[in-house]
């Protein structure tokens, strides 16, 4: 038989073997974080699902410590699904207290809810400076005098700022 199937056989039933002694376990792990099967499940199933996106990676170095390495995948998925569940959150109770809440479909909800979710990860990917000095002149308004004056720093570090914040946009949208 070719070499390269047996590999890949060789990977699908690693995989396979990780599936069925692990996934109970990791359901379960998830389902104490979240307290919900159905999300912990959903959870569980994106873990090995990102586990198949990488079997080329496992084949080549095989996992020495697979609850770990479950554990490590399972845990980004999780930060995710909360930050965006807080986002939501967040979003709808603001959308209550507008009059024109009802006039909002469930798709542009959605469209604004992903939009939402991007930029969140956006501005977490900023350093903590740069994320700041963007945020008091596009939510506050300020002028870069003022956001400098407020930060202790020049006006010409906020601009830099802002050129490092306006890039890392403009690379997110492209």
């Amino acid at each position: 038989m070719n070499t390269r199937v047996d590999s890949l056989q060789d990977g699908h039933a690693a995989i396979e073997r990780a599936y069925v002694d692990h996934h109970g376990w990791l359901s379960g792990w998830l389902q104490s974080r979240l307290g919900c099967p159905d999300v912990a499940a959903d959870l569980t199933q994106d873990t090995f699902l990102r586990v198949i996106a990488r079997r080329e990676e496992l084949r080549r170095a095989p996992l020495r410590q697979p609850r770990a390495f479950l554990r490590v995948i399972a845990g980004g998925l999780l930060v995710d699904h909360l930050r965006r569940r807080d986002l939501e959150r967040a979003f709808l109770a603001a959308l209550a207290t507008q009059p024109d809440a009802e006039a909002m479909s469930a798709e542009e909800r959605e469209i604004l809810l992903e939009t939402l979710d991007r930029m969140d990860l956006l501005l977490d990917r900023l350093s903590t400076p740069v994320r700041k000095a963007f945020l008091m002149s596009q939510l506050d308004g300020l002028r870069y005098a003022c956001i400098a004056r407020q930060m202790g720093v020049s006006e010409r570090t906020v601009k830099r700022y802002m050129q490092q914040a306006y890039r890392q946009c403009l690379a997110a949208l492209l």
